[in-house]
């Protein structure tokens, strides 16, 4: 059951960052004197399994401003494409609570890879 709570949560997380995101990015767009500051950057990840860096990635990229350019489980890695870089660690840090968290409980990391498991 406390699975089931925490897809349903990291459904509504996700719903909500796709709106307050959409509107951010709509903003630049429109705006253009607010200037966009695109940037490349790591973002490490924590306590995921590989399915979980992956669903990971995916809401990252699914979220407007933001791409998931690469994953690299064995350095608990994602390389990212924000659309505007100057508020970095606030993106991280919402990333972490926002998607992160939640994918913990329900992907933890248990120590193996899939490909030990087949």
């Amino acid at each position: 059951m406390k699975r089931l709570f925490a897809a349903i949560e990291l459904l509504l997380r996700f719903a909500w960052q796709v709106v307050v995101s959409g509107v951010t990015t709509a903003r630049i767009i429109i705006a253009p004197r607010l200037g966009a500051h695109p940037v490349v950057a790591r973002f490490h990840y924590a306590g995921l399994d590989e399915r979980g860096a992956a669903i990971l990635g995916c809401l990252i990229t699914l979220t407007p401003g933001t791409t998931t350019l690469d994953i690299t489980p064995d350095r608990r890695e994602l390389l990212l494409h924000v659309l505007d870089g100057r508020h970095l660690a606030d993106a991280a840090a919402s990333i972490r609570h926002e998607f992160e968290r939640p994918l913990q409980r329900l992907f933890p990391d248990t120590g193996t890879r899939a490909e030990d498991r087949r």
